[in-house]
């Protein structure tokens, strides 16, 4: 699991780094600018130019489309009837609807189910929540971001221009090509760097302090991620799969994943409810070494 603890490092030092103040207090956001313009693009196109998808895999890309329109939903839902405020209810649609599939995800399916079920948890992760990050996510982020409503063209404008979904373009423009191997050692070393940073990023704002006023929001965010989204897919493998199997499985698994860290950048970056964001990608992490297994446990017990 050495993935795994690298992720728990990186925002153990960012906490320190802080409280040390070695740093300035806004060096998150020079952080956070390297990730969105220079890793999240390397790490798009690096596992995207290459994959090709078939039939039989759809339903399970489809699976976090499916809990992020269903996340914003309900989220939109409560914010109208709370009357919380917009940057609120975007970090909550953005952060609680996007799972962390991939630095969270494929350690936790390599450890539950061995290297089988990774080719899966990778499509999942590349052509579900990435793909919906670089779309749904910079909508949901430009729409959010203030008070003031936004035109189609700004819009359209912040999602064309943003660099993963640029990569993401690329990466289908060039699919056909083979890179040299330098070139696509150094990409993929690139995007190597997106999990260390933004958990250095959350560690940099994480402050417990903050959870006064955000409980409420908090559990909501969490609750959504890591129960709400994994019970959902529970159901219809129920209904739809007695059988189970490793597609089943690597299904459920990257449904219980908490919060995505490239989402928090976005949220941070669109100035959605900072203090909460960190607090749900910083809690979340740890919170998910205990509900995945525990849904996996389920699994087992049910299906077996």
């Amino acid at each position: 699991m050495p993935s795994l603890l690298l992720l728990i490092l990186c925002l153990g030092f960012g906490v320190i780094l802080r409280q040390s103040a070695r740093l300035p207090d806004n060096a998150h956001i020079v952080v956070n600018g390297i990730i969105l313009n220079l890793s999240l693009p390397a790490l798009t196109l690096h596992y995207l130019h290459d994959f090709r998808v078939v039939a039989g895999d759809l339903l399970p890309v489809a699976m976090p489309w499916i809990l992020f329109a269903f996340g914003a939903a309900v989220f939109f839902a409560i914010g109208r009837a709370l009357r919380l405020p917009r940057s609120t209810v975007g970090a909550l649609i953005l952060v609680g609807g996007l799972g962390n599939t991939s630095f969270v995800g494929l350690p936790m399916i390599e450890s539950l189910y061995g290297t089988s079920g990774i080719p899966l948890g990778l499509l999942i992760d590349q052509m579900g929540s990435y793909l919906v990050l670089s779309t749904l996510g910079v909508l949901t982020a430009t729409c959010f971001a203030s008070e003031t409503r936004k035109s189609t063209r700004e819009i359209c404008s912040r999602i064309f221009t943003f660099p993963p979904f640029f990569a993401l373009v690329l990466a289908l423009l060039t699919s056909t090509m083979v890179f040299p191997a330098a070139l696509s050692e150094s990409i993929a070393r690139m995007g190597d760097t997106v999990a260390p940073l933004a958990l250095l990023s959350v560690g940099l704002q994480l402050r417990l302090t903050e959870l006064g006023g955000r409980t409420a929001a908090l559990a909501m965010g969490l609750g959504y991620k890591l129960l709400a989204c994994p019970a959902l897919i529970f159901g219809v493998l129920w209904f739809s799969n007695p059988s189970g199997g490793m597609v089943s499985q690597v299904s459920l698994i990257e449904s219980a994943m908490p919060p995505m860290m490239g989402a928090g950048i976005l949220a941070i970056d669109a100035e959605l409810d900072p203090g909460l964001v960190s607090l749900m990608i910083g809690l979340g992490i740890p919170m998910a070494f205990l509900t995945a297994p525990a849904w996996n446990w389920l699994y087992c017990n049910t299906f077996s």
